[in-house]
């Protein structure tokens, strides 16, 4: 083994070890490309570090980096043919051993690629094992590699892991019945329904000529997680259509599952370094391995490299079981870098595609709410509703989100109707008591019951500074002003920077007599950039006062119930 130290402390090292300029052009790229690679922009540190070897060819640490970007970019052969240019003595040899290891996969050397196992020099402790097992499968020997599965089984904490993939090694034998036997639990090691494995059961019962449980399992989990892809699929078998057994055929999709596995498995954690050079090791292998591009995109996304993200998302076919989701993913994504109106495009075609997918209407709702087309919206959450049980708990936020709809366009009896079933649907859902809450008050309806709610969605989310600023600001607006100073300067705790919530907090002070605290807190929020008529408003304050603004409205700022 040509090193001990973990992958993901190379990948650490490859981006922020230092390096001596040599010349003003090649301190420039290699500047560029490092703030790149910090900021998780792989492809421009691709490019900057490309650059930089263009003026010091075969440097280790510039070559680690290269490497690096391209792998996290899923670009193999680049990564390729970065590596080839380490020296085998140099410093980075585990991200160019990945890279060999990806080729050998992909081109069915699988010999030379267990050799590398052997000699330590694999994709890891979590992935070595399992790989093993795979590749002994492609030498054709299923004995060997069942005893493989097997021992890696007895090890506590992957038993579930491993019984799994020799499920999908049994079912790439045609031997199905040994295969469900596994998946169902008959073994006595139960697997988690994740949707990759209820996918692969279902095929496999269908192979068995059990459909109807298969539908019955498609039934049951869609049910739960309406997951598009496999709610075709239910469609699909429900009309009898011809499904022969394609999940996991040969080595190649085995080892592309298990870097798959260990992807998803690292993804919670707060690094997504070694996650995403897993997904994109799998994509690698196993270029219709949908699922890794659609987590790819995720880890991208998560690292608000969106751009990344939504070009990653876009790889998806549209034949792909995972097409709606991975357009569902790069909408998403574009909305996160400010290109609103491609992704309000991109769910618009969706919905006209497929308006008979409750989880495409409501994504698209979501996005027409946010971009304020609220009418947009409204027709979208009503689309959903149509579609589905609206009995089912699941749907309030369907409810609430069509409620807040209505309510800017300034339509509150559908609005209120909507947030009263929100709250039979979820009862004593804060975000709910807390809008309709503070909403009655404003209309000077119902005070008992809209403090009520709001009280309870404060002991409910005592962390939520916007929600505690809304029962600091109906106290006020009840004239309840002393009552109101602890809620709303816990508010300004909780939201710091929220220009409403600093400039509540300087009318309750100025209002029982703080002034100059008053003064401080407008002027705070002043500098967190509020909306100009907002901002306007609080000049005016800072310039004659609130007592005179309120003069000048009409009005003393309480509320009597009607």
């Amino acid at each position: 083994m040509t090193s001990n130290r973990p992958l993901f402390a190379l990948a650490f090292a490859a981006i922020f070890a230092p390096i001596t300029a040599q010349a003003d052009s090649l301190s420039g790229a290699y500047l560029a490309g490092r703030a790149a690679a910090i900021t998780g922009d792989h492809a421009a540190a691709a490019e900057y570090f490309d650059q930089a070897l263009q003026f010091d060819p075969g440097n280790a640490f510039l070559v680690s980096n290269t490497v690096f970007a391209y792998a996290s970019l899923g670009e193999w052969e680049a990564a390729q043919a970065a590596a080839q240019q380490l020296d085998a003595d140099a410093e980075g040899q585990e991200l160019a051993e990945l890279v060999a290891f990806v080729r050998l996969i992909s081109e069915g050397e699988f010999q030379d690629a267990l050799d590398m196992i052997e000699a330590g020099n694999g994709p890891g402790p979590l992935a070595d094992d399992l790989t093993g097992a795979w590749l002994t499968f492609g030498l054709g020997d299923m004995s060997g590699a069942v005893e493989r599965f097997e021992a890696l089984a007895s090890e506590r904490g992957l038993e579930e892991l491993a019984a799994l993939h020799l499920a999908l090694a049994r079912a790439a034998t045609g031997d199905f019945e040994a295969a469900n036997e596994i998946l169902s639990g008959e073994t006595g090691v139960q697997i988690t329904n994740t949707e990759r494995v209820v996918r692969a059961r279902a095929i496999i019962l269908v192979q068995l000529g059990r459909r109807g449980e298969a539908l019955d399992l498609l039934d049951g989990y869609t049910q739960a997680v309406p997951d598009p892809g496999l709610l075709a699929l239910q469609a699909s078998l429900g009309a009898g259509a011809d499904m022969p057994y394609d999940f996991v055929l040969t080595a190649q999709d085995g080892v592309a599952e298990v870097f798959f596995n260990v992807a998803q498995l690292l993804a919670g954690d707060r690094n997504t370094t070694l996650p995403l050079l897993m997904a994109q090791a799998a994509r690698g292998i196993d270029p219709e391995h949908s699922d890794a591009v659609v987590l790819a995109g995720e880890l991208l996304a998560g690292t608000e490299q969106y751009q990344l993200a939504a070009d990653t998302y876009a790889a998806v076919p549209e034949s792909d079981p995972n097409y709606i989701e991975a357009q569902m993913g790069r909408a998403q994504a574009l909305e996160d870098s400010g290109a609103q109106e491609e992704a309000v495009a991109i769910l618009s075609a969706l919905v006209e595609a497929r308006p008979d997918l409750a989880s495409v209407q409501a994504a698209y709702g979501d996005l027409l709410r946010r971009a304020e087309q609220f009418e947009e919206a409204i027709a979208a959450y009503s689309a959903v509703l149509d579609l589905v049980d609206p009995d089912q708990p699941r749907y309030w936020f369907i409810h609430y989100a069509r409620a807040i709809c209505y309510h800017q366009l300034d339509n509150w009896p559908p609005a209120e109707a909507d947030f009263r079933r929100a709250l039979e649907l979820n009862p004593e859902q804060p975000n709910v008591m807390n809008y309709l809450g503070y909403s009655l008050v404003e209309q000077r309806r119902s005070f008992d019951e809209a403090l009520g709610m709001i009280q309870r969605a404060v002991a409910a989310r005592p962390e939520s500074g916007y929600i505690v600023d809304s029962l600091g600001w109906v106290y006020y607006r009840l004239g309840r002003y002393e009552e109101a100073v602890a809620p709303m300067e816990r508010a300004v705790e909780l939201e710091p920077n929220d220009p409403i919530v600093n400039d509540h907090l300087g009318d309750v002070y100025w209002i029982v007599g703080r002034y100059r605290e008053a003064e401080f807190q407008w002027q705070r929020a002043l500098s967190f950039d509020p909306e100009p008529e907002d901002a306007e408003r609080i000049r005016r304050k800072l310039e004659v006062g609130l007592d005179v603004v309120l003069e000048e409205e009409g009005g003393t700022g309480i509320l009597e119930e009607e």
